[in-house]
Parts: C-alpha cells; sequence; structure tokens
C-alpha cells in the first residue's frame, strides 16, 4: 500500500463510501499490478474498523487513471446492486469539467457517436453502428468560459464508456488540455484537464437524494478560469 496514504473521505455512512479519487492513481486492480483505489480503501476500512480478513467494497462505476474526481463506492452488496440499477436507468447522474485546446463553434451540443475500444493498446476509436463491439456513446457539454486559446467545458455524460469524453472531444477536434493519446500535439504537454467534480445519485436505502462535488487542483490550465463558480449547488 502507499506509505502514510490517506483518502480523501466526502461521505461515508454504513452503506457508501464516497471519496476524492487522485490524477493517476487506478479506480481498481488491473494488469499493471500498480496501487489502486479500491485496494487502498478496502485497507482503510480494515485498518478504521479493526477487520479481519476479506473486507467488502463494491466497485460501481471507476474513472480513467489519469482523471480525477469524485466517486462512490458501496459499502454492502444491496446498495451496490441498486446504485448500478441507478446507472441502467438514467438516475446516475455523472458531470465533469474539462480544458479544452480551442473552443468549439457550438458553445453546447450533444455529441454521439459509436466507440470501439482495442483491448491490445488500451486505446478508443471512434467507429460507426453495426461494427462488431462498438459501443453507443452519449454527453452533453457546454463552454462556460474562454481564455488564452482554451475553453473550460462542462460535461455530462448519459453513457459510461472507457475514455469516453477524451475520444469524443478529440472528434470534433478540441482535444483535452495534456491528452497526449488522442489529441496529439495540439492537446498540449501537462496533466490530463479532466475532472469528475459532481456526482448525483439517490441513497440506496434511504432514498435521499444526494449529491457531492469537488473542485479540480488549482494548478496547471485550471488556474485560468473561475471554476468555483460552477462547483456549486444547483
Amino acid at each position: 500500500m502507499l506509505e502514510g496514504y490517506e483518502p480523501t473521505i466526502l461521505y461515508e455512512d454504513n452503506h457508501l463510501l464516497v471519496v476524492l479519487k487522485e490524477q493517476n492513481l487506478a479506480s481498481c486492480p488491473d494488469e499493471s499490478g500498480d496501487e489502486n483505489l479500491l485496494d487502498l480503501l478496502k485497507a482503510y476500512l480494515r485498518e478504521k474498523y479493526n477487520k479481519p480478513g476479506n473486507v467488502y467494497l463494491g466497485l460501481v462505476h471507476r474513472l480513467d487513471r489519469p482523471t480525477g474526481g469524485v466517486m462512490v463506492f458501496a459499502k454492502t452488496s444491496k446498495a451496490a446492486a441498486r446504485l448500478t440499477a441507478q446507472m441502467k436507468t438514467g438516475d446516475f447522474e455523472k458531470r465533469y469539467l474539462a480544458v479544452l485546446v480551442g473552443a468549439p463553434h457550438e458553445k453546447q451540443a450533444r455529441l454521439t457517436n459509436w466507440l470501439k475500444k482495442n483491448t491490445v493498446n488500451n486505446t478508443v476509436y471512434l467507429s460507426t453502428q453495426g461494427t462488431d463491439g462498438a459501443k453507443l456513446a452519449v454527453l452533453d457539454y457546454r463552454i462556460a468560459e474562454e481564455r488564452g486559446g482554451l475553453a473550460l467545458a462542462e460535461i455530462e455524460l448519459h453513457t459510461g464508456r472507457s475514455h469516453q469524453i477524451r475520444v469524443q472531444m478529440a472528434g470534433i477536434a478540441h482535444p483535452v488540455f495534456g491528452d497526449m493519446r488522442y489529441g496529439g500535439e495540439k492537446a498540449q504537454k501537462g496533466k490530463l484537464a479532466l475532472f469528475a467534480y459532481s456526482l448525483s445519485f439517490s441513497h440506496p436505502v434511504t432514498k435521499e437524494r444526494m449529491r457531492f462535488m469537488a473542485e479540480p487542483p488549482q494548478e496547471g490550465p485550471w488556474k485560468l478560469f473561475d471554476v468555483s463558480s460552477l462547483v456549486r449547488p444547483l
């Protein structure tokens, strides 16, 4: 485990654990064998509650490794099943902030694409409907501010495809800042400027509507924009 690791807990009860995932930390175990948030949180729960053996913690959704932001984990299998069901019905709302290279002509739009993943090189491509393995990807974006050849976008995902925002924004020639994989040299070097700032869902037991928000780190291109004005209750 990462020495001295202290998770940033936004909320915790008997059913849920809402945390802030750091950039460049995997959400869950993968073939790399690197440290990951799921295992770190299990260790946190084991120590906090003095639990012997395995600790249950359900992975409800993922964030790509270079993406930071808000995540929820389920502390019971019942909570995991109910949150997963919300994702299927669209009751689980995920919003992101991204700094884009250049500003799209349309300041507010819905992007609908078919994406296909190459599992060999872990890269996602724009594809066409009917292509074997291609999955529908839908997002809404809104340009909140423009400055210095960059644009701050608020993005709501309607599907949860791997690398979805990065591929779809690069597909309209406005890649996420720092995304050398999909934006090439146009993306500009630096940390990926993509952050899951808002997560909304209904509590799996009490049914109370809950929303958790966090601001991206005030570094790199984020400093150019008034991010705080967007990270507020609706």
